[in-house]
């Protein structure tokens, strides 16, 4: 029940977040507002067990600060950079592409999955498939530097930089 009522108010919040400013009575008309209540019920009973699991940890707002201060702080900087480097490589025709294994340490199916996001969000890199039994990732790369061959699974600092670490912190 407190899974239901969890992912309906969060639900109900992202829908009025999304529609702001649309309506006549004060910022949403009456209309959006029973419409959303009743998308974010229907959401809610549908969704209930996918966005929140047995434990409640995604809840807790140090987790959500600290998720904010990671995409402001080190995964844009790792996208710009990353922008910079493919710009460098698409130009110049230097590349070294392969597929890489890594293993980030990661315990949870969301850090996991929250890591593969990063990745593929990061220019030059593209999460292509995931071990479950390992909880390793094979990751597309643009630039696979002979260094980083050197160990089998690959370093992941080489491929994904300080992520795994800021993502454990958030999701475990």
């Amino acid at each position: 029940m407190l899974a239901f009522v969890i992912t309906t108010v969060l639900c109900f919040i992202t829908y009025l977040l999304l529609t702001t400013g649309s309506g006549t009575l004060g910022l949403w008309s009456l209309e959006e507002i029973l419409v959303g209540a009743i998308l974010s019920l229907i959401v809610g009973s549908l969704a209930r067990t996918i966005f929140v699991k047995d434990n409640f940890r995604m809840l807790n707002p140090v987790r959500w600060i600290i998720f904010i201060a990671y995409v402001i702080g080190p995964f844009f900087v790792a996208m710009a950079k990353a922008n910079v480097d493919v710009a460098y490589r698409v130009i110049t025709g230097k590349i070294n592409p392969g597929i890489v294994k890594i293993s980030p340490d990661l315990k949870t199916d969301f850090g996991i999955t929250m890591l593969a996001n990063s990745i593929t969000l990061t220019p030059g890199t593209l999460s292509v498939d995931v071990d479950e039994d390992k909880n390793d990732l094979y990751v597309h790369w643009i630039n696979v530097k002979k260094k980083a061959l050197e160990k089998k699974p690959v370093n992941y600092r080489y491929v994904c930089g300080k992520f795994p670490n800021w993502i454990r912190r958030i999701a475990e």
